[in-house]
């Protein structure tokens, strides 16, 4: 049973896969900092300066007692939060599709040029061959 499993885990599929899901990880934090620190200011900019990841509805506020401790927190419905994940996953699948397009024009077959006639030393030589061939 183990030779069996690790003739699977040796396999380029499971090893291709461990491969995609770390750079999946990675491209992640990437595509979060892209959209919190470059789109989103700027989309904030065009909105009247207004921060996506602050906008919320407040259901209910939250306590504070009179020492400063806050007793209950505040329960929000954070959409603004939402609104980033939601351009993040835009610009993931534009940036999946550039990918997968690039991949899939790189696969197509090149097609070979058509081979050329016969130099002229090959249709002399044929030309010759022929000659004797006649002869005979």
């Amino acid at each position: 049973m183990f030779k069996e499993f690790r003739d699977f885990i040796m396999t380029g599929n499971v090893i291709d896969l461990a491969v995609a899901v770390i750079l999946a990880g990675v491209v992640s934090g990437v595509v979060k900092g892209f959209v919190n620190l470059i789109m989103m200011p700027i989309v904030g900019h065009f909105t009247g300066d207004v921060d996506f990841s602050d906008l919320k509805v407040v259901l209910s506020e939250a306590v504070i007692g009179a020492d400063g401790v806050v007793t209950k927190p505040e329960n929000a419905i954070m959409y603004g939060a939402w609104v980033n994940t939601i351009i993040s996953l835009i610009i993931v699948g534009f940036v999946l599709f550039i990918i997968v397009k690039a991949y899939n024009n790189l696969r197509k077959p090149i097609a070979a040029p058509a081979p050329a006639g016969p130099s002229k030393e090959e249709q002399l030589l044929m030309e010759i061959r022929d000659a004797i061939k006649s002869q005979n």
